[in-house]
C-alpha cells in the first residue's frame, strides 16, 4: 500500500511541475509497476522479498539523485513561443544548466538565459510561476540602445547576422544598473523583453540554455540557427 501511495503522490507532483516533472513522472510509473509486482508476489519465499527490497532501495536512490540533479544542476524545458526565432523553434526541447547562476558566475552578453517573470511583469498580472527565455545583450554599466533598426552597445552596432529585418522600435539609450541584465528575444520584433519592461534583476535567472535534445534533426549545443533550413512561416516569427 505504501508503494501505491508514493506512486500516486509522485504522479500528482509531476502533473504540477511543468516540463521538469517528466523525470518524476517516469519514476512514479516505475513505482506503480513495482507495487503491482509486490502485490502479486506477497507469498514468495524470503529470498524473493530480499531481492524486492534491494530493488526498492535502488529505485529510491535513483529518484533522490534525479530530484537533486533537477533542483541543483540541470532541467528540461520546452519552447512555447516564437520570441527566440530563429535560434529556438516552437516546441523545441532544451536543457537548462543551473550552476552558473547559483555560483554567481558571469553571464556574458550572448548567453541565453531562462528566468522567472520579473516583478514588473508579475505586478502587471503575468503568471508568477511562468519562466521566460531571452538573450543577454547588456551587462551592468553597458549603455544599450536600439536606433535606426539596429542594436547598439556602448556606441557600437552589435552584429546580428541571424536577423533578417531591421528592428522596428526605438529604445534607450539606457545604462544597465548594477545587479541587473538587459535581455532581448532573438525575434526582436515579436518578443516581450527588456525593451518593454526594463532590465532583469540577476537573481531572477534560473539557468542558461545549453543543449537542444528535440527534435533530433537539430540535436546539439544551442547556437544560432541555419536560416536556410527554416520554412517561410517560421522566418516570419
Amino acid at each position: 500500500m505504501a508503494a501505491w501511495r508514493l506512486a500516486a503522490a509522485l504522479q500528482g507532483w509531476a502533473g504540477g511541475a511543468g516540463t521538469g516533472g517528466a523525470v518524476v513522472q517516469d519514476v512514479a510509473i516505475m513505482l506503480t509497476d513495482a507495487a503491482m509486482t509486490s502485490g502479486s508476489s506477497s507469498g514468495e519465499p524470503p529470498s524473493a522479498t530480499g531481492s524486492l527490497l534491494k530493488g526498492w532501495r535502488s529505485l529510491l536512490l535513483w529518484l533522490a539523485v534525479a530530484l537533486l540533479l533537477r533542483w541543483l544542476v540541470i532541467e528540461p524545458r520546452w519552447i512555447p513561443s516564437g520570441s527566440m526565432l530563429p535560434t529556438l523553434q516552437l516546441q523545441d526541447r532544451i536543457l537548462v544548466e543551473k550552476l552558473r547562476p547559483r555560483l554567481q558566475q558571469p553571464l556574458p552578453n550572448g548567453t541565453i538565459v531562462v528566468f522567472h517573470a520579473p516583478p514588473v511583469l508579475v505586478e502587471a498580472g503575468y503568471d508568477p510561476k511562468a519562466a521566460l527565455i531571452k538573450r543577454v545583450v547588456g551587462q551592468p554599466g553597458d549603455e544599450v540602445e536600439v536606433r535606426g533598426g539596429e542594436l547598439r552597445r556602448n556606441g557600437s552596432a552589435v552584429p546580428e547576422l541571424w536577423r533578417q529585418q531591421p528592428i522596428d522600435y526605438s529604445f534607450g539609450p539606457l545604462t544597465v544598473p548594477e545587479g541587473e541584465l538587459l535581455v532581448l528575444g532573438d525575434n526582436r520584433n515579436a518578443s516581450l523583453d527588456s525593451h518593454i519592461w526594463g532590465p532583469l534583476p540577476r537573481q531572477e535567472v534560473i539557468g542558461t540554455a545549453v543543449f537542444r535534445y528535440w527534435p533530433l534533426n537539430r540535436l546539439g549545443p544551442i547556437r544560432f540557427s541555419d536560416l536556410s533550413r527554416l520554412e517561410s512561416d517560421e522566418e516570419l516569427g
